[in-house]
């Protein structure tokens, strides 16, 4: 918990902040499977936020896969990078990236440009990735 910020002004809803920052601490490494994650009472009193929003961020964490959740265990992390790729649904994942893809092409962000961030984007996570590895 200690490593999820979040910033109550922001553009983006506070529920999708902790779900983004959540499978970003996965990605990393700093996440494994069978980790757990805050209760939702501890969560939303360490942040001053609603339970609910709490329960939203979950919710979809819990639908994108990267979570389960029972009364005995709490909220786990379901996956991690070591997953089993192969029965990855790459069919949703790339209906995602499309919408993110037209969203900057909405904004009136020319094609190459896009391409260049998601190029230097991948560059500065696969040399964090690899650095984690590394420790």
């Amino acid at each position: 918990m200690t490593d999820i910020v979040i910033d109550p002004i922001s553009a983006v809803p506070i529920y999708q902040q902790i779900r983004d920052r959540v499978v970003e601490l996965i990605a990393s490494g700093r996440l494994r499977e069978g980790d757990t994650l805050a209760s939702v009472r501890r969560m939303s009193t360490a942040f001053g936020i609603n339970p609910a929003t709490v329960v939203k961020a979950y919710d979809t964490l819990r639908a994108d896969g990267f979570v389960r959740t029972n009364r005995r265990s709490g909220t786990v992390v379901a996956r991690d990078p070591s997953y089993d790729s192969s029965v990855v649904d790459l069919t949703q994942w790339r209906a995602r990236l499309h919408t993110l893809l037209a969203e900057a092409h909405a904004q009136g962000l020319p094609i190459a440009v896009v391409l260049q961030e998601c190029a230097r984007s991948a560059a500065v996570f696969e040399a964090d990735v690899s650095a984690r590895e590394g420790d």
